[in-house]
């Protein structure tokens, strides 16, 4: 079979599952090649793909979306029991054809309907026959991902039923209520932060303008900018600022979330050194912590909240740390509450490791490897 997999999971939990059936498997395989392998070796013990994935699930620790194309023309989809990552079920009438995407925006590109939602701990089993449905484990509460609401999706898709474009449009709102800053324009970092601050401008009739443009003439390859480090400088230094827009005013500068802080530095000190004075709000609040669920952030020293304050701060202290490290007057995080509000999905039902440091929503804490040593 061949698999596809949206997430991260442990390997040292995978690598044990194989070692305790006489296995070897080789030290430079994937966390995905490992989940297969485990699957493999359950399918050819006579399991099933549910009862398969059920027996192989106490090793499988962290965030998995997976979809499989089997030896018999069947199409496997399965989403971990907190789901983390979402998964969807689509139709497509023009090729009676059911479709499995990561997000509701495939399908609208396919002129596919959205049927729902792969629910946290389902396996769907897609043949000639239909759809077959399958619970493969269960779990107390659920941990989806807020990143996944304020940067990663695309602001057109719905995952478990919110879209994704208001969501950030609401914590827009939010930051307006929790920060009602006096300035001449509110600007968005492109292209995530967009809704965010058209609701900031909604809310506090503050005039929404671009005043910074990505130059897609000068484009090469992503322009994600903190997903790959390596590159994270060459992307913003392609944003271009308008400097009509923000020559002399006082910017209030809207973005989905600080991590590194790399980029938010060149924004503020290059790209809008022509202002009167920038302030910068954020829809995601302070991260601390490592991701160990599929975000590329995974030693805890590259974090810039917790550079600054150790992670021993209130709120209110992290705003003045950053904001001076950043070279802001004002600057806001978001709280975990408007987050939650702003999304529409309980704080408990939400994975806040990366901003509490609580990892109980994983089967067992992961051990990651640093940086250095994933190079090596």
């Amino acid at each position: 079979f061949c698999i596809a997999h949206n997430g991260t999971l442990d390997r040292e939990y995978l690598i044990r599952n194989l070692t305790e059936r006489g296995l070897s498997p080789p030290p430079n395989m994937t966390d995905t090649e490992l989940m297969g392998l485990g699957l493999h070796q359950n399918l050819k013990a006579g399991l099933g793909w549910a009862e398969g994935l059920r027996a192989l699930n106490p090793y499988l620790n962290g965030s998995f979306s997976i979809v499989i194309l089997t030896s018999k023309g069947e199409l496997i989809a399965a989403r971990d029991e907190k789901g983390f990552r979402p998964l969807c079920l689509g139709w497509q009438e023009e090729t009676s054809s059911y479709i499995v995407a990561s997000e509701s925006c495939a399908l609208d590109r396919l002129g596919a309907e959205l049927i729902r939602d792969v629910q946290p701990g389902e396996l769907l089993k897609i043949s000639k026959d239909g759809v077959e449905e399958y619970r493969f484990a269960e779990a107390e509460r659920h941990a989806y991902c807020p990143f996944e609401f304020t940067y990663f999706a695309h602001p057109s898709s719905y995952i478990e039923g919110v879209n994704v474009y208001y969501a950030r449009k609401r914590m827009g709102h939010i930051l307006a209520e929790k920060y009602p800053i006096d300035g001449d324009v509110v600007i968005p970092v492109p292209d995530s932060a967009r809704p965010a601050a058209l609701g900031y401008s909604e809310h506090s009739g503050i005039p929404f303008e671009e005043g910074l443009m990505k130059d897609r003439y000068r484009r090469k390859g992503s322009w994600r900018s903190f997903i790959e480090p390596e590159k994270r400088e060459e992307v913003v230094l392609n944003i271009t600022p308008i400097k009509k827009v923000i020559e002399g005013k006082r910017v209030i500068l809207i973005d989905d979330s600080i991590v590194r802080g790399t980029s938010s530095k060149i924004i503020v000190k290059s790209k809008l050194k022509a202002a009167k004075e920038v302030s910068l709000l954020l829809t995601f609040p302070p991260i601390i912590y490592p991701c160990y669920a599929g975000i590329d952030f995974p030693t805890q020293e590259e974090l810039l909240a917790y550079k600054v304050c150790k992670g021993k701060c209130s709120l209110e202290e992290i705003n003045e740390l950053v904001g001076k490290e950043v070279g802001v007057k004002t600057l806001g995080y978001n709280d975990v509450e408007g987050l939650s509000e702003g999304i529409g999905i309980p704080v408990d039902e939400l994975c806040l490791s990366c901003t509490t440091g609580d990892y109980g929503c994983f089967k067992y804490k992961p051990k990651f490897r640093t940086r250095e040593e994933m190079k090596g």
